[in-house]
């Protein structure tokens, strides 16, 4: 567990103690594309293992990944889960006290916001 996620394990205790989460779980690990043999070679499956899974207080889930930036292949796997499990939230998240009341972020979200940034400076 990297530093910034240590920081989101903690901050989940606290809405958890402050009863505003029901529950959470940890590397919560998911199949995107089985294993599978070719022309005699077997070939491993394709997973995704998320930083966390959430249950909230109105019965739904959410898959969080903590994200400083994100690599090709993250990007890739985040379509790969979006469409083999369309019916689950997968949120990335970034540590931003800059530009968040809580201290997270979308990551999606604060990359708009630096590239704003950037073309104004």
């Amino acid at each position: 567990m990297s530093k910034i996620e240590g920081l989101y394990y903690q901050y989940l205790l606290e809405q958890k103690a402050k009863d505003k989460i029901i529950n959470f779980e940890l590397q919560p690990k998911y199949e995107l594309q089985p294993k599978y043999t070719k022309f005699g070679y077997n070939i491993r499956a394709i997973t995704y293992i998320a930083d966390f899974l959430i249950y909230h207080l109105d019965g739904s889930t959410e898959v969080i990944d903590i994200k400083g930036f994100a690599v090709p292949t993250a990007t890739i796997k985040k379509k790969m889960f979006n469409y083999t499990y369309p019916n689950l939230k997968l949120t990335w998240l970034s540590r931003s006290l800059k530009y968040s009341d809580t201290g997270w972020i979308e990551y999606d979200e604060l990359k708009k916001i630096r590239a704003k940034r950037k073309k104004e400076v």
